[in-house]
């Protein structure tokens, strides 16, 4: 996971600097790149909580933000097979992070 929530933000990075450079694009894309990036932090975190309580909190976090990073990808103005494999990771990573939490109970 600590790959795959690596590999998500950068491949993020790439896709927004490959956008035209719109209003739309660049105000979402910065959102994008902010939530994107906090779900490798968070999930860094969670590996090196001290507490049961703080891990799932910081899982609870990145789930939060894969859903966020879906929301601006599906906002951003333009049609591509990068922002179709960014958004199926998106949600798959939701489901991952959603898996953890429920299972935890």
């Amino acid at each position: 996971m600590e790959k795959r929530t690596f590999e998500f933000p950068r491949k993020t990075r790439l896709f927004v600097k490959s956008l035209a450079k719109t209003v739309n694009n660049i105000e979402d894309g910065k959102q994008l790149v902010r939530s994107s990036g906090s779900v490798g932090a968070n999930y860094i975190e969670a590996n090196e909580s001290f507490s049961r309580k703080d891990f799932f909190m910081r899982i609870k976090i990145c789930r939060k933000e894969t859903k966020e990073s879906h929301y601006w990808l599906r906002l951003i103005e333009t049609e591509s097979a990068e922002k179709d494999f960014l958004a199926k990771e998106a949600g798959e990573l939701t489901n991952i992070f959603g898996a953890i939490v429920r299972n935890a109970k």
